[in-house]
């Protein structure tokens, strides 16, 4: 909230409280003539000067209530497209497949602080077997990690078996990922070069990503990784610890 709004805000209270305040009574102002907006204005700006943590009030105050109205719209979202958030045939899984708690992801295989993440899902995976990450395929980078994430999608679709070890295997490349680097990490992980390459052409691959896209927006997912645990999305690699308690609190809510 801008510092003018703010003002007039607080004149239009103030203009409301103008007979009390000013004149003591209501009575009184009756026979008195009435403050224009600009002496309002100048008496809630010199009230403001004098007590300028009230502005900071007023933009918590904001800030939380767009918070509140962000979540609920969040919630609604997962409601309403709860197959295609959870449960997409698209979509790579880490973890027990038949897990109670499912924790999605949105990544790229250039982001780096997805990478640094990789662990913290695996060591997660690893030590809780009702646990389960769904792996949604974001390419906001650039257009070499599309590139990389068709090569993705392709596994995924003709070689569901091998995707969880390419993934870890370009996710954990030290070099940029491109569609040459994820097509040499898919057949060095055995799987047919031709037989990829053709998958690469479906046109159900662009489709998907359009609806990660409209999916993000709706989720307010602007960056990576995100992540969506329970009812709540999280935003940015906050850590095993972090995670971990949001994936309690998910627990707590579904039993």
């Amino acid at each position: 909230m801008t510092f003018t709004r703010n003002i007039r805000v607080l004149a239009a209270m103030a203009a409301l409280l103008t007979p009390v305040t000013l004149f003591g009574t209501t009575a009184q102002a009756e026979t008195a003539a009435p403050l224009g907006k600009p002496q309002v204005e100048q008496i809630v700006r010199e009230y403001l000067l004098n007590n300028p943590e009230i502005l900071l009030e007023v933009q918590d105050a904001l800030e939380k209530k767009q918070r509140e109205e962000q979540k609920l719209a969040q919630q609604t979202v997962m409601k309403d497209r709860q197959e295609q958030l959870f449960n997409s045939p698209y979509d790579g899984v880490v973890g027990n497949p038949d897990a109670a708690i499912t924790v999605v992801e949105f990544f790229d295989y250039n982001c780096g602080y997805c990478k640094r993440a990789m662990t913290d899902m695996q060591a997660l995976v690893e030590e809780n077997d009702d646990v389960r990450f769904v792996l949604k395929e974001f390419p906001i980078l650039s257009a070499q990690s599309r590139e990389a994430h068709v090569v993705s999608m392709a596994v995924h679709a003709i070689a569901p078996e091998k995707y969880a070890d390419f993934h870890q295997k370009l996710l954990g490349a030290e070099t940029r990922a491109d569609g040459e680097l994820a097509m040499k990490i898919a057949t060095e992980t055995g799987i047919d070069e031709a037989a990829l390459r053709k998958e690469m052409e479906n046109p159900e691959i662009q489709k998907v990503f359009a609806e990660t896209y409209d999916l993000a927006n709706q989720l307010a997912v602007t960056g990576t990784p995100a992540y969506v645990i329970g009812d709540e999305v999280v935003f940015g690699a906050l850590g095993k610890d972090v995670l971990a308690e949001k994936i309690d609190q998910a627990r707590t809510q579904s039993n």
